[in-house]
């Protein structure tokens, strides 16, 4: 009855290019918050929309927003920005562009979109405003430069606002920029806000921004059930930590891709110098890297070309330690004031669509529940299954138990957090190759690494740019999972011997690993008697000055005479 009842995309009366658009994306049918949220927004309500990360909420607004203008089409005299969408980050802002592209495949001279959150020119993008696109995507400071620089104005023609992660807005730092921008629009409009929680800053933002909204908060946990998402904690300590995260991928026992989240962006670097001398290779991603190199950074993890991503996350940047000081720690280093410039338009946990990621690690504990549930929405999307699994100090099992608390309440009362059963015991081979190997990545080995990403990245962004907008195909030039070489590789140490694998793993018919090295081939050694010999007899014979030889010469007369 339920599957009788299914509203499917077809019964919604969207266009027939946005459908057919939709069925070369593979999307069979909508899902919940698509199939309440669509209806509703074509009707010209404000929404506001409450949707676990993954729901497909991005596809909620953006269909009707592109069924709108088409319809608008029918009537308007002249070309005008019809729809506004606002993202807090420049990586969300990229995908939703993206998604609206795919969407309008087959309509794509009626329906224009731009996406201006890019720190580019303003020069340049001013040209592009000019042409008067549908639709414009950006965060909200970059709107604001241009609403006020009179790059595009939009006070007599927007037909729709949409504010998507609204949850994130606030604690991005946008509260002043969405008041300001909000005097620069029309008096009628319609509003969409979209978010995962509905936190206090989402209710702020609700006041200002929506009339007479529809809440749709549906009645579903905030992550995946979990038959379709598993969650995992082990109890260790920082050097246990690695030498577990060693054993987990060297025995493939974590398969497929995989996010590894740490608390800052120095233990970003830090445990990606720890893999690469185990020939482990992985990609950092954080908020000091330039905004395309992040893009790009996704876009390439969700094309397979690397399969581990080790992130920081944003939140625990913000205080010293990744927020695990005590209070007087904290007042102490307070005033300690980092130097490093990192770009507040950037996000990694939260948002943005990793695509096909089988596990989430959480290297580092989360801070906070809210920071957990968008860690592990990164995987198990859509239908995907999926996997978290966190390593647990005692320093941070409070924060846990406070996890723990808070989502099974959503699970009926069930433990969520199982524990993972890992002997550590035997594996106890490993820990002496990764103690040293972890000890072995210094603070100086840490600085020279992120000058040397930094640098590398810069130089191919500004010199390289414009060869491969012409060429596309030589983006593998940019692939980031290149080893760093900051600390001493050792070779030895990316092959398991037989000895260090547990007895359970070990095999006396084991094929060769394919990482170890080719052991050297043996010459055939001859006989000691005689060899000093037969080698004199040979140089002697590989001599021509020795091993000339005069055959069939006849004496002379003369000779014989004297």
């Amino acid at each position: 009855m339920d599957e009788e009842k299914k509203v499917m995309f077809h019964e919604m009366e969207l266009d027939d290019r946005i459908l057919k658009a939709i069925s070369q994306l593979g999307w069979s049918h909508p899902t919940l918050i698509q199939e309440t949220a669509i209806p509703l927004l074509l009707e010209g309500k404000d929404v506001l929309m409450r949707a676990r990360t993954g729901s497909g909420k991005t596809a909620a607004f953006t269909i009707p927003v592109i069924q709108k203008i088409l319809n608008l089409k029918n009537t308007s005299t002249h070309q005008c920005i019809k729809a506004l969408i606002l993202s807090p980050s420049k990586e969300l802002c990229g995908q939703i562009a993206s998604v609206i592209n795919d969407l309008t495949l087959k309509c794509s001279r009626e329906v224009r979109c731009i996406d201006i959150s890019q720190n580019g020119d303003m020069q340049i993008q001013k040209s592009l405003l000019s042409d008067k696109p549908d639709i414009v995507v950006a965060t909200p400071s970059r709107a604001l430069a241009h609403l006020k620089a009179n790059s595009m104005r939009l006070k007599e023609d927007l037909a729709v606002l949409v504010v998507d992660e609204a949850d994130l807005v606030f604690s991005f730092g946008y509260e002043d920029e969405i008041k300001e921008l909000l005097g620069h629009l029309p008096k009628i409009y319609q509003a969409v806000l979209a978010s995962a929680t509905l936190s206090d800053d989402v209710l702020s933002l609700k006041k200002i921004v929506l009339r007479n909204p529809v809440t749709l908060k549906l009645e579903e946990p905030e992550l995946a059930p979990s038959s379709q998402l598993q969650h995992y904690h082990l109890f260790a300590e920082e050097d246990d930590k690695a030498a577990i995260l060693y054993a987990l991928l060297k025995l493939n026992l974590i398969r497929g891709k995989s996010i590894i989240f740490v608390r800052t962006v120095d233990r970003c670097y830090k445990l990606k110098l720890y893999l690469e001398q185990f020939k482990i290779s992985s990609c950092v991603l954080n908020s000091e890297l330039p905004a395309a190199i992040r893009c790009l950074s996704v876009e390439q993890f969700n094309r397979g070309r690397y399969q581990i991503i080790v992130a920081s996350d944003e939140k625990a940047l913000e205080k010293p330690d990744g927020g695990l000081l005590g209070d007087e720690e904290f007042r102490k280093k307070k005033r300690q004031k980092s130097k490093r410039k990192k770009d507040k338009e950037s996000g990694v946990s939260r948002g943005i669509d990793f695509q096909h990621v089988s596990n989430v690690i959480n290297f580092d504990f989360p801070l906070d529940v809210t920071s957990y549930v968008h860690r592990a929405g990164r995987t198990a999307r859509g239908n995907n299954q999926g996997s978290v699994l966190s390593f647990v100090s005692i320093r941070e099992k409070p924060l846990m138990d406070a996890v723990e608390e808070h989502l099974s309440k959503g699970f009926n009362g069930q433990q969520v957090l199982q524990k993972y059963e890992f002997a550590l015991e035997s594996v106890e081979g490993f820990r002496y190759r990764s103690r040293d190997a972890w000890r072995a990545v210094t603070r100086v080995a840490v600085r020279e690494a992120r000058l040397a990403e930094l640098r590398r990245e810069l130089l191919a962004c500004r010199q390289l740019q414009g060869y491969f907008e012409e060429n596309p195909t030589d983006l593998a030039a940019l692939k980031r999972d290149k080893a760093l070489h900051t600390v001493r590789v050792q070779p030895q140490l990316a092959h398991v011997p037989d000895y260090l694998l547990p007895a359970a793993l070990r095999s006396d018919d084991a094929e060769p690993d394919a990482d170890a090295p080719a052991p050297p081939k043996k010459r055939k050694q001859a006989g000691s008697f005689g060899s000093a010999k037969r080698h004199k007899y040979q140089a002697r014979q590989r001599d021509p000055l020795k091993s000339f030889e005069l055959k069939n010469l006849k004496k002379t007369p003369a000779a014989d005479d004297t």
